[in-house]
């Protein structure tokens, strides 16, 4: 069990694996110039009981040492991060014809955003306003700034959710794709919109300074959207101070970002790229190394395929068709 402190790590663990029987060390991270001894109390000979799951220390700690006490705060600090921290996987909810609520407000927008409209819903009725920086015009609701991202995005014309009758619980989500179509129900639209409802939700409705987990955020739609998706991300970083740890095989959100760091939108040190790989039959991730200009030093050789290549044996088959007189 590992917890950090300034420099500082503080590890529980077995000394001889086949003995139920733990210590507690302390030790210097690399570079830290943090020094730090455990004093035990006078007359403390017993052991030491297990972790508390993987992140806590028992209460016996205390008073095994004299100065360990800052450690519980230790652990009520991990529990806070684990707080902030919302998840939304890549297997998301089919759109409803009709939605239910009762007044809920939920956490975030649920593993499969199947809480999607209730965060709308919530975030309405709380009159929750979102900043979008100095000089970017007045606050607005979530459910305003999922708006503008599906507009900006030119998936939609307009987008709202009202009762489906008044004094009811049931509401519907309408959609209209151009100034001149019909408005339709969410059902009633590409798969891609209702798809992407709960990734723009979540990145506004979650209180500043969360840590998001989103897997593959591209599904369902086009390269032009899924390049868009890196501006979201960019935004909702820069205006929210959210973390996002996100998880995609879209090379046009790579290029976006890439793109967006040489212009200067969006600075390298806020991006760290992994590629994970297979060696030997294990996993590791290994860093992709960013340049001030966006470059990835070290491309995964074939990850995105042979572009180039794919371009010169398409040339050679035209050229061989047309050379046969076909």
């Amino acid at each position: 069990m590992l917890t950090f402190r300034r420099g500082l790590t503080f590890r529980m663990f077995k000394p001889d694996p086949e003995k139920q029987k733990f210590k507690l060390e302390v030790k210097k991270d690399p570079g830290s110039q943090k020094v730090f001894d455990l004093i035990k109390t006078v007359g403390r000979k017993w052991e030491l009981p297990e972790p508390l799951k993987f992140y806590g220390f028992p209460d016996q700690v205390k008073a095994y040492y004299t100065n360990a006490g800052f450690l519980s705060d230790l652990q009520l600090q991990v529990e806070e991060l684990f707080s902030r921290v919302y998840y939304l996987g890549p297997l998301r909810e089919y759109p409803h014809r009709q939605y239910l609520w009762a007044g809920a407000q939920p956490a975030g927008v649920g593993a499969r955003g199947a809480q999607v409209v209730e965060a709308l819903l919530a975030s309405r009725t709380k009159n929750i306003l979102i900043s979008r920086g100095r000089g970017r015009g007045k606050k607005q609701l979530v459910e305003e700034l999922v708006a503008h991202w599906l507009k900006e995005l030119k998936l939609i014309h307009d987008f709202r959710v009202e009762r489906l009758v008044a004094d009811s619980n049931y509401y519907q989500v309408k959609v209209q794709k151009t100034p001149e179509s019909a408005e339709v129900l969410l059902t009633d639209v590409g798969f891609g919109v209702s798809q992407i409802l709960p990734v723009i939700t979540l990145c506004y409705y979650v209180p500043e300074g969360s840590v998001l987990i989103i897997e593959q955020p591209e599904i369902h739609l086009h390269p032009t959207v899924q390049a868009g998706l890196a501006d979201v991300f960019i935004d909702a970083i820069q205006t929210r101070k959210i973390q996002i740890i996100l998880e995609s095989h879209s090379e046009h959100l790579l290029r976006r970002l890439q793109r967006r760091i040489a212009e200067e939108e969006f600075d390298k040190d806020q991006a760290a790229l992994y590629f994970c790989q297979t060696t030997g039959g294990k996993s590791e991730l290994v860093p992709l190394q960013l340049d001030l200009f966006g470059n990835i030093q070290n491309w995964p050789e074939g990850f995105f395929g042979d572009e180039m290549g794919e371009l010169v044996a398409t040339s050679k088959a035209v050229h061989n068709r047309v050379t046969n007189g076909q």
